[in-house]
C-alpha cells in the first residue's frame, strides 16, 4: 500500500467509527437512497459539495465534472454519462432541486479562455459546451482578465442552467413546479456563496 494513502484509510476507520458504531442509524442510511437534491458541481479537488455544505451520506445525488458543465440534451446512441445521470436522478430518484455550483479559479474555464485546450482529445470538445459563456464575456470592455475570468465562471453556470431545460423530462417537471433548478457561485478565496436570480439578472449572496 502506497504511504500517501494511508491518512486516506484512517480516515475510513473514523468514518466506520462514527457510521457504523456510533448508534447513527448507517443501516437506514446506507439501505436506499432518496435525496431530494442534485448537485452538479466541477471535479476540481478543493471543491466538494459534501465538505462545503457540511452534507451526510444520502443528502446529495451528485454529478462532478469538468467545470460543473451541463451539456444540451441530444438524443443519439453515443454515450452520455451526464445525460443518463441526470435522467436517473430526476426521473428514477425523483429530486425536487437541481444545483449547478461554479466556482472561482476554475481550470477548466480559464483553459477554455485561454484556448489552451487545441491539443486535447477530450478536454477541448467538453469545454466547447461553455462556448456561449466565453462569447459573451468577450464584448466587455474596459474589464481587466481576472474580472473577465469570474465572469465567465458564472456565464458558464447560465449556459448549464439553459441546456438543462433542453431536456424535456426536467423541463416538463420545472414547468409543472415539481422540480427547481438553482445556480450557486462559490468564492474560494472570499469564502462566499452566491445565487442566480432571474428576477435580478444578477448573482446575489447567499452567505456573504
Amino acid at each position: 500500500m502506497h504511504k500517501e494513502l494511508d491518512v486516506y484509510i484512517e480516515g475510513f476507520k473514523r468514518f466506520k467509527e462514527n457510521w457504523f458504531k456510533s448508534g447513527r442509524k448507517a443501516r437506514e442510511v446506507f439501505k436506499d437512497q432518496s435525496p431530494k437534491v442534485l448537485v452538479i458541481a466541477c471535479s476540481d479537488s478543493r471543491v466538494d459539495p459534501a465538505l462545503l455544505f457540511d452534507a451526510d451520506p444520502g443528502d446529495f445525488f451528485m454529478i462532478r465534472n469538468l467545470s460543473s458543465l451541463v451539456p444540451p440534451y441530444v438524443k443519439d446512441s453515443s454515450f452520455h454519462g451526464i445525460s443518463a445521470a441526470l435522467e436517473y436522478a430526476v426521473c428514477k430518484v425523483n429530486v425536487s432541486h437541481i444545483i449547478i455550483i461554479g466556482h472561482t479559479h476554475c481550470a477548466g474555464i480559464a483553459t477554455l479562455m485561454s484556448d489552451d485546450d487545441s491539443d486535447t482529445e477530450f478536454i477541448a470538445p467538453w469545454l466547447h459546451i461553455a462556448e456561449p459563456a466565453l462569447l459573451r464575456v468577450n464584448v466587455m470592455e474596459h474589464v481587466d482578465d481576472e474580472a473577465k475570468h469570474r465572469a465567465c465562471e458564472r456565464e458558464a453556470i447560465l449556459v448549464s442552467l439553459g441546456n438543462l431545460l433542453t431536456f424535456p423530462g426536467i423541463k416538463e417537471r420545472v414547468q409543472a413546479g415539481k422540480l427547481s433548478i438553482h445556480g450557486w457561485y462559490f468564492n474560494m478565496t472570499k469564502g462566499t456563496l452566491e445565487r442566480w436570480s432571474g428576477k435580478d439578472k444578477a448573482f446575489i449572496p447567499l452567505v456573504s
